[in-house]
């Protein structure tokens, strides 16, 4: 295997512009975080799980916009894959454009719009084409902040086939939600999300506009990252929250035969009959993982979370939680080292389970874990330095490990189907522990 390497070894800035955050907008000081490293854009090398370190290996150098703007592919470039979904059902996959005229945008002004995904199980998928791991112009931007080019590299194709049909014979879907991390796209979750869909659950992607580096609307327009550096944690685990019910709101409308595109978009067939709002779980990465208990506080319809080794910010771990959580964390985090997390388990009233995965760190949990192996060599990285940010666990392992406990834990909360995978340690699986 290519040794798995990311851009170059210093910390480096995060904010690529300005803005403001509901806080400094109104000059109130900031929720006091539940742990150390509460401001965004100040990677903390002593906290490897800390939402600032996860886009630590970006070469972070200026893009133009003609080098945005041009072809990706080339004859030459080396074709990224993805990891293939391993459950029964094909996939299907549409985009939709969500404006929220109610809201804000707390960081440029206007209303908030948001990009998002859906991945859902599907039948008939001969002549739907794969969706693209990330559209043309923003996979270019993407590239580009980590010192490749299109010349280099094509971007892979996901497993999701666009607007084909919803498999109807499995009856309405389960939902579930994916939050990634600070500064990350939505892309970072299409390996969890497409497998999970292959399972038998609708799950939507969300990009959170403004805080991720590059979003793509229609016609071609991106949005790029305006989070201010000194923007504090928990205010923008409000914003995220705020977004995923903006999105649950948009799920009830098409489970009511509405369609919440902006620009009313195309529906998949059969998707208006398969949303079922009565079952909702939310997972995510990082910051994102912080943000399912802020979200969940929020919005009671969540009904079970899970949070991929994101640490804690604001209030939201000191309040009780009655509904399903699970805490998956890398190698060497958990609540013997992480005070957020030993905030948040006392005040978690329902079913809880806190495993972590030997080998792992904290980018094991992204889209990067599969994709960095591939363009290794491209940036000129070493086996150690790849394994310092990506840890020791062989890529295709974690992926699989992960989908298999995401998907337990989902089945066990939402369809009521016991896993054994969830009771202890599994021989089969001794890269997991549970912490207790």
């Amino acid at each position: 295997m290519v040794a798995r390497a990311v851009g170059s070894a210093g910390v480096l800035a995060l904010a690529l512009g300005v803005g403001m955050t509901p806080a400094m907008a109104t000059g109130k000081s900031p929720d006091k975080p539940a742990a150390t490293g509460a401001t965004v854009g100040q990677a903390d090398p002593k906290t490897p799980w800390a939402p600032e370190n996860d886009e630590l290996p970006l070469h972070r150098k200026a893009v133009q916009r003609e080098g945005i703007a041009s072809p990706r592919t080339a004859g030459g470039a080396q074709q990224l894959t993805m990891p293939a979904p391993t459950g029964p059902n094909e996939v299907g996959m549409v985009g939709l454009h969500l404006v929220d005229s109610s809201r804000t945008d707390p960081y440029v002004g206007g209303k908030r719009e948001l990009m998002v995904s859906l991945f859902y199980p599907a039948t008939a998928t001969s002549g739907h084409y794969q969706a693209p791991w990330m559209p043309s112009i923003s996979g270019n931007h993407f590239l580009s902040t980590r010192g490749l080019s299109p010349q280099q590299v094509t971007l892979p194709k996901t497993s999701g086939h666009v607007l084909a049909p919803v498999k109807t014979s499995l009856g309405k879907l389960p939902v579930l939600l994916y939050s990634t991390g600070l500064h990350s796209d939505r892309a970072m979750g299409t390996a969890l999300a497409q497998d999970l869909a292959s399972r038998g659950y609708l799950v939507v992607i969300v990009d959170h506009t403004h805080d991720a580096n590059e979003v793509q609307f229609p016609a071609n327009r991106l949005e790029l990252n305006k989070m201010p550096a000194g923007a504090h944690s928990s205010d923008t685990l409000k914003v995220r929250a705020a977004d995923i019910k903006f999105v649950i709101n948009g799920l009830v409308k098409i489970a009511g035969g509405g369609n919440p595109d902006a620009g009313k978009a195309t529906l998949p067939s059969g998707l208006t009959k398969s949303v079922d709002t009565s079952r909702i779980g939310m997972f995510g990465w990082s910051l994102g993982g912080a943000a399912v208990d802020t979200a969940m506080q929020l919005d009671t319809r969540i009904k079970s979370g899970a949070n991929l080794d994101g640490q804690f910010f604001g209030t939201a771990p000191t309040k009780d939680l009655d509904r399903p959580f699970m805490l998956f964390s890398s190698g060497n985090h958990n609540r013997n080292n992480d005070s957020s997390w030993r905030t948040l388990w006392p005040h978690l009233k329902g079913y809880k389970v806190d495993i972590k995965l030997k080998g792992a760190a904290h980018l094991s949990f992204s889209d990067n874990e599969y994709l960095v192996p591939q363009w290794a060599r491209l940036v000129g990285m070493s086996q150690s330095q790849v394994q310092q940010q990506y840890g020791t666990i062989d890529p295709n392992r974690a992926v699989k490990v992960q989908r298999d406990y995401l998907a337990a834990f989902f089945d066990q909360t939402l369809r009521k189907k016991h896993s054994t995978l969830l009771d202890g340690p599994s021989s089969k699986y001794p890269e997991i522990s549970f912490v207790p």
